[in-house]
């Protein structure tokens, strides 16, 4: 037998043509419940504060923070939203009017059709929101509609409301990665979940069911939730939950 009549192996389901997505640049997203801004210290750090003030368990999940002054926060966000490796939004409930929390795209490969969204910090006027939940789907949306193939969350294995929530949106698990990293002096597992494009649709179409004016009563009270819809999509669940 020559070597070209060897029979080939399969090397993966063949991507044709493929045309990698644009990198974010932080352009306004916004819609009925939230508005979101790309970071800036000076726009928005004193405003952030103010949400998370005296609430320091938000940060308990996170490599930084907690910030006792204003002034220190601000200096944090200056610094990192220099950082070309992330791309950090500030978030404002509409219902309320207020700048109660952040999120940003990192991991950002468009080569690879790859992006994770992360540092989710949401205060607790933001959690537990329509507009938190309206927050993330408008990041999903705007990776899926650019091209991107595969959209990520990893967080820290120990932290089960971060899992929950990745599960309700319906993000697949895929495993735990064991001792990832070292935060605050403390091992970290990270555990890993994804979505990707083919699962988008489906998935969009929960999100716009559950977003709808219909879908909550007069008390904003919601009927249906997003988590019986998204586990029609999801592959893998979460067997930590």
């Amino acid at each position: 037998m020559t070597v070209s009549d060897r029979p080939q192996p399969f090397l993966g389901t063949p991507v044709p043509d493929w045309t990698p997505p644009a990198a974010p640049v932080g352009a306004p997203m916004a819609g009925n419940f939230v508005a979101m801004e790309k970071l800036d210290a000076d726009a928005h750090a004193e405003l952030l504060y103010r949400s998370y003030e005296g609430q320091d368990h938000v940060w308990d999940y996170l490599p930084y923070g907690p910030f006792s002054a204003s002034a220190l926060y601000h200096r944090w966000v200056r610094e990192t939203v220099q950082d070309p490796a992330t791309l950090f939004y500030a978030i404002r409930n509409l219902e309320s009017g207020n700048w109660e929390g952040v999120a940003s795209f990192l991991r950002i490969d468009p080569t690879n059709g790859s992006i994770e969204v992360g540092h989710i910090n949401y205060s607790p006027a933001l959690q537990r929101t329509r507009a938190a939940t309206e927050a993330m789907y408008l990041m999903m949306d705007w990776a899926f509609s650019q091209g991107y193939r595969r959209y990520e969350w990893k967080c820290n294995a120990l932290n089960l409301g971060s899992r929950r929530a990745a599960q309700r949106y319906g993000f697949s698990f895929e495993g735990v990665f064991r001792q990832a990293t070292i935060a605050k002096g403390h091992n970290r597992d990270t555990a890993w979940f994804a979505m990707i494009d083919s699962e988008w649709p489906a998935l969009k179409a929960a999100f716009d069911a559950w977003l709808a004016p219909s879908n909550f009563d007069a008390q904003g009270v919601q009927r249906e939730r997003l988590g019986d819809l998204t586990r029609l999509v999801r592959v893998t669940s979460d067997p930590a939950l």
